[in-house]
């Protein structure tokens, strides 16, 4: 079975959840055959995920089964779900039970507070390699997925346990969502060494976030950089926690700033502090930094993990090897996943990336080989350690107004530029909306006209 779960102790827990629920290995094998009793293999299931036991036994279950997921946000805006249901047309749904009744689908399983749904549609044509899709901006809803093979869920989790030395005796903080990317190869490293996943669905600014992690001895937390800023804020170098050895980041560029603070704090306390890159589509992890050198190598992303090689190549695509120098980041490894979907059609499709990828972000060497990301070349933004697409959001906007729109921005902030003065507000609201995140992420322009090439693309220089 996947990480080997039928060789861990039946009893020892695999995750437990900050809503009471508790999950053990012997339970991830029962519930592997319970669903296999329900559903064929080679089946297209939609998971609406959450932090919860259900949740995530599903998910492995179904994988196991050799069934196909999408993982979703539980709490997706219900248009985009539709959209991307019409899409893909998937035959079961993995959701909680107190959604179940919004569809009016067959259930055909229960456990724990979630169920199997069966949607009536037969499951779609799909390569005999494909094993999981993830949203490359789930945030959103674009139907655009990335698609994983066999091997790709399983290698990142072997080598990620590796780089950080998990053992069995380890309790893992997931406090990251699990259907994005980072937060599944959190819990995935963790479940492969048979230690245990704690589920966080409290934010980190909630007291019962800290007291279930403190009473449940959470010895590992990783966070993207606003989790980091949010642990500045709170002081958290003065808090009281025994248990906590290591600290990750990822999802985004920390600031020098905190970088250097929290290295150095790790360093003081004997704990462990890492710095870690990823893509969706290198199955979240392919650097990280050693933490020996945190306080040495400020705001690297280290080298590749086991198995794996870093790269930079040249517009001409030419390999560089002198350091300082800058280049397109690429990754070879065997989490390098398959390619895109955007349709149904593409589901059929093999392997186009053949284990190598180009990253889209520039970055630099140092003499000592670990990697430095200093920009990005595509159309994406990270925000609170999400990525959203520009383009995408730019789609929103203006099918749901009917006007022109143009997005920039950076990791701080999106720009949003319209044309008509008395929609700024809405237009605020409905990105917010869409993609969950604050209305401080979206900065609203009214202009008097979008600047265009003469070709009527847009002027994206003129506007920054």
């Amino acid at each position: 079975m996947l990480f080997d779960i039928e060789h861990k102790p039946s009893s020892a827990l695999a995750a437990i959840d900050d809503g009471g629920g508790q999950l053990t290995y012997g339970e991830l094998l029962a519930l592997r055959s319970e669903l296999a009793s329900h559903l064929p293999e080679r089946e297209l299931v939609f998971c609406l995920c959450e932090n919860r036991v259900a949740s995530l036994a599903g998910f492995v279950a179904l994988y196991d089964c050799k069934d196909v997921c999408l993982l979703l946000n539980a709490a997706i805006d219900r248009g985009l779900l539709d959209k991307l249901y019409e899409t893909y047309h998937p035959s079961y749904f993995w959701m909680p039970e107190s959604k179940s009744t919004d569809f009016g689908f067959e259930i055909v399983c229960a456990y724990k507070g979630y169920v199997l749904c069966r949607t009536g549609e037969k499951a779609p044509m799909m390569h005999p390699e494909l094993s999981l899709l993830m949203t490359t901006s789930g945030t959103t809803g674009s139907p655009k997925l990335v698609r994983h093979k066999y091997g790709n869920v399983e290698n990142n989790a072997r080598n990620v346990a590796k780089a950080f030395g998990w053992t069995p005796e380890d309790r893992g903080i997931i406090d990251l969502p699990m259907q994005y990317t980072m937060g599944l190869n959190v819990i995935c490293s963790h479940l492969q060494a048979g230690a245990t996943v704690l589920l966080v669905a409290v934010s980190l600014m909630n007291p019962k976030y800290w007291q279930f992690i403190k009473e449940h001895q959470g010895t590992n937390f990783t966070g993207v950089p606003f989790s980091y800023e949010i642990l500045n804020r709170l002081r958290f170098q003065k808090m009281d926690l025994p248990y906590l050895t290591t600290m990750a980041e990822g999802g985004g560029k920390l600031s020098d700033t905190l970088f250097a603070a929290f290295a150095n704090y790790a360093q003081e306390k004997g704990k462990r502090f890492f710095a870690t890159f990823g893509t969706t589509e290198t199955t979240a992890r392919l650097a990280f930094l050693a933490p020996e050198q945190a306080t040495s190598h400020i705001g690297s992303i280290g080298k590749a993990i086991p198995e794996g090689k870093l790269y930079l190549v040249d517009e001409h695509g030419a390999e560089i090897n002198q350091p300082g120098m800058e280049g397109e980041l690429i990754y070879e490894g065997p989490n390098v996943t398959m390619g895109y979907a955007t349709c149904i059609e593409d589901l059929t499709q093999g392997d186009e990336f053949c284990g190598v990828y180009h990253t889209g972000d520039i970055a630099k060497k140092d003499a000592d080989g670990c990697f430095y990301i200093v920009g990005r070349m595509k159309r994406f933004l990270k925000l609170f350690g999400l990525r959203v697409s520009l383009d995408q959001s730019e789609r929103i906007i203006s099918e749901h107004f009917g006007i022109e729109c143009a997005c920039t921005g950076d990791d701080t902030k999106m720009k949003i530029y319209i044309t008509k003065e008395d929609l700024k507000d809405e237009v605020k609201k409905l990105i917010s909306e869409k993609t969950g995140l604050i209305s401080t992420s979206f900065e609203v322009n009214c202009i008097d006209a979008i600047p265009r090439f003469d070709s009527g693309k847009i002027n994206y220089k003129q506007l920054n």
